[in-house]
């Protein structure tokens, strides 16, 4: 007989960890014990080798589904006899876990729920150790019912005795509940009073009847109308003031999203995941009118809750039984953030009905609190696994391993797509999205997701980090929270943090080359940077080379209306005579004269060497677009025609390489005379990809080990970074992307710590 202690370290508490190694243990006979600590979870097992060793190879192995282990150690131990194997009281010692995120209902209690018989039939909060809400209700660690917004619903006998039994799948769940003991759902008028009936089927019969029903979900409300009713589709975009922006559809399961949506095996596997995010897809045969216009890519998830899925199962007549939910079904719901136009999620009840006033008809609402805002992730299928273009409901606070310890690091983000990032240990926990900081509410919202970021985590940072840009909200928040708290406060540039974050969660630590493509961001020198070739090492950043600047004439407007990019792009390749006409048959009752005269005395005409702003230009000299009503319009339209056209040959000549210098104004001139925008957006993003690649390999050596980066909201389009992948893999240089964290402004917060942590580590005086 044979005694060991194993340490077990990941994110392993309150994923029903120690029944299940209560259980394994049993079936091999072992003695000892099994408990939390602040390091994860510790083991004491007695018994033969064999089964010893079977212990340790079956852990990882048959973990409970939302468990994640990040490292096993075992050490011979001298413990004493003891008869029998036990789960012993939590342990002490400072917290080195996480509390997990939010996850979509389990198959077992897919099956409570429609179960006639049994105590939780068609219970819209059924849930367990496998499935539901963590990060959304948790409001501290340890990760105990106390210290959730379930603290109000004590348990009743049954669900008290399912909770202390190691036997069980709701042992120590700390989510659960059942009728009689858990939170409860009401149906309210658009004024906030109870409307009589069932409140599932009442709002199914409003949805059905094209109204908007406001429901609370596991981050905040969703705003909800019938997807197929082009008219309450219309009325929720005016209502919402939400013009062009695309709009998220769900449905019960992949088969009900066609022919909306081809969703093939790589989408399918996202949809059904435990995080349960919005998925793009490419669009299919039909469309739904108003829904995602002008795009070529639709996003669609599936229910998530409990609560979400009976407004199917209501739909299917409430069937007994699970087969039901492989079943096509022809309910498709717009489900879209709920909040008012640039605000933050709405999470109250009585927010709800205060906020939501005039554009919810009804609000289907529960009792359960929602302790921190968390909006619905964003992804799509990429190679090396799924690319985020926002991170949030169920992946927040999963952490993103580092190639090293230092110290902890608080990073507040930048002004667009707000993330903030706690790096602490060797992990980096990036919050859920937070999105612009253009007013108060939103600012708030910062605040809040930071302090409940160092809660959840037991953290004090020794240092906070920020955009090099003075005016940020971000920015003046990270040196006040500095202030109060007698830290340091490192800036860092925005493009430096994009290629920096891609550094982090690839663990490259050396120097490596990168790719910064989006907007526009601060660069060191005072310019507006978007189209660059850095070098980092670690806090240190050197500019390689750039795009050809551009001027944005009328500057900030220039970023929202791309006809007036087409026209510097015209002005710049020496072309000005010909604006006129080219403007007359391209965008109709526009005149160039005054931005013009802007360009030729170089008046509120800033230059930049921004791609994002390259991609305006392109799509307005093809005459697909002349103002944008959202952020990235123009450059997603364009991908889509792109995708849709196929590929072509990059344009011989297309492009111009000089001292580090990239120039595609060849490129957009060869634009202004094409006639097929769908050619036109393809033979764009293929000379584009062929450009940036031999602009890099011209200065980035080539050979079996080499490595280039690639970050900013550029990197989020599909047909460009395959290409670009292409390119470079035919050179023999790997393609680092990001892959745990989004690419763009979503992304700034963990390159931030990650340069912050690497400075003070090479200084060695930040602590």
């Amino acid at each position: 007989m044979l005694s060991q202690r194993i340490r077990i370290r990941g994110l392993v508490q309150g994923v029903g960890f120690r029944p299940y190694v209560w259980r394994l243990a049993r079936e091999l006979e072992l003695a000892g014990w099994v408990r939390n600590d602040g390091d994860g979870v510790e083991i004491a097992a007695r018994g033969a080798p064999a089964a010893l060793s079977a212990l340790l190879e079956r852990l990882p192995r048959e973990a409970p589904p939302l468990a994640r282990i990040d490292a096993i150690e075992a050490a011979a131990a001298n413990d004493p006899d003891t008869a029998g194997f036990a789960i012993l009281a939590s342990g002490r010692g400072p917290a080195a876990t996480a509390i997990g995120p939010d996850a979509a209902l389990c198959p077992a209690c897919l099956a409570d729920l429609c179960d006639p018989a049994g105590r939780r039939w068609r219970y819209a909060f059924t849930t367990c150790t496998h499935c539901g809400p963590r990060y959304t209700v948790s409001r501290g660690i340890p990760y105990d019912r106390e210290k959730t917004s379930l603290a109000p619903f004590p348990l009743c006998p049954s669900c008290a005795a399912e909770y202390g039994d190691p036997a069980d799948r709701r042992f120590h769940a700390e989510t659960t509940g059942c009728p009689d003991c858990g939170p409860r759902l009401a149906l309210l008028d658009a004024d906030g009073a109870g409307l009589a009936g069932d409140p599932v089927g009442a709002a199914l019969a409003l949805l059905r009847a094209g109204k908007i029903v406001a429901l609370k979900g596991l981050g905040g409300f969703h705003l909800a109308c019938d997807a197929r009713n082009a008219a309450a589709v219309v009325e929720l975009r005016a209502r919402k003031q939400r013009d062009q922006k695309p709009f998220a559809v769900m449905a019960l399961n992949a088969a009900s999203l066609a022919p909306f949506a081809r969703v093939g095996p790589a989408e399918a596997g996202l949809l059904a995941a435990p995080a349960a995010p919005i998925v793009l897809s490419p669009k299919g045969t039909a469309e739904l009118p108003g829904i995602a216009p002008g795009l070529a890519w639709l996003g669609a998830m599936l229910p998530a809750t409990p609560l979400h899925l009976l407004l199917w199962h209501e739909a299917a007549g409430r069937p007994a039984g699970t087969a039901w939910r492989d079943t096509a079904n022809d309910l498709l719901l717009v489900m879209t953030s709920a909040n008012p136009h640039g605000e933050p999620l709405v999470v109250a009840n009585d927010e709800a009905i205060q906020r939501l006033a005039g554009i919810a008809d009804a609000f289907l609402v529960h009792d359960r609190a929602i302790v921190v805002r968390c909006d619905d992730s964003v992804v799509r299928p990429a190679p090396g696994g799924p690319a985020f273009i926002r991170r949030a409901r169920g992946y927040t606070p999963l952490p993103i391993p580092l190639a090293e310890d230092g110290p902890t690091v608080l990073a507040f983000g930048g002004h667009l797509k707000n993330t903030v990032c706690l790096a602490k240990g060797r992990e980096a926990f990036l919050s859920q999205h937070i999105g612009g900081l253009d007013n108060a509410a939103a600012i708030g919202f910062l605040e809040e997701t930071a302090a409940h970021l160092l809660a959840i985590l037991d953290a004090k940072p020794d240092l906070v980090a920020h955009d090099l840009h003075p005016d940020f909200a971000s920015t003046r928040l990270a040196r006040d929270f500095a202030a109060e708290h007698g830290i340091p406060a490192i800036a860092v540039g925005h493009h430096h943090a994009h290629v920096a974050a891609v550094a982090a969660e690839h663990g490259h630590g050396g120097p490596l080359p990168g790719l910064a493509l989006d907007g526009v961001g601060l660069g060191p020198d005072g310019g507006l940077w978007g189209g660059e070739l850095l070098q980092i090492d670690g806090a240190a950043c050197r500019r390689l080379g750039h795009l050809a600047p551009l001027a944005l004439p009328g500057a900030d407007r220039a970023a929202r209306e791309p006809w007036r990019m087409a026209v510097s792009a015209l002005h710049a390749g020496g072309q000005g005579d010909r604006i006129g006409a080219w403007l007359a048959r391209r965008h109709p009752g526009r005149n160039a004269g005054p931005l013009l005269a802007m360009l030729e005395r170089r008046l509120r005409c800033p230059p930049t060497s921004s791609l994002g702003r390259v991609f305006d230009a392109a799509a307005g000299l093809l005459g697909q677009r002349a103002e944008c009503r959202y952020e990235g319009q123009a450059a997603m339209e364009l991908e889509g025609l792109a995708a849709a056209h196929g590929p072509v040959v990059p344009l011989a000549g297309g492009h111009v390489l000089a001292g580090g210098l990239v120039d595609f104004t060849p490129l957009l001139l060869a634009l202004a005379d094409c006639d097929r925008p769908a050619y036109g957006a393809a033979l764009f993003h293929a000379t584009l990809a062929r450009g940036l690649a031999e602009w890099a390999l011209a200065t980035v050596p080539a050979g079996a080990s080499a490595t280039l980066a690639c970050g900013g909201g550029c990197a989020l389009n599909a047909v460009l970074m395959a290409a670009l992948r292409e390119h470079l893999a035919a050179a023999g240089v790997t393609l680092l992307e990001a892959r745990r964290a989004p690419p763009n402004d979503g992304g700034l917060a963990l390159g931030q710590a990650w340069v912050a942590r690497r400075s003070c580590l090479e200084k060695s005086a930040c602590v």
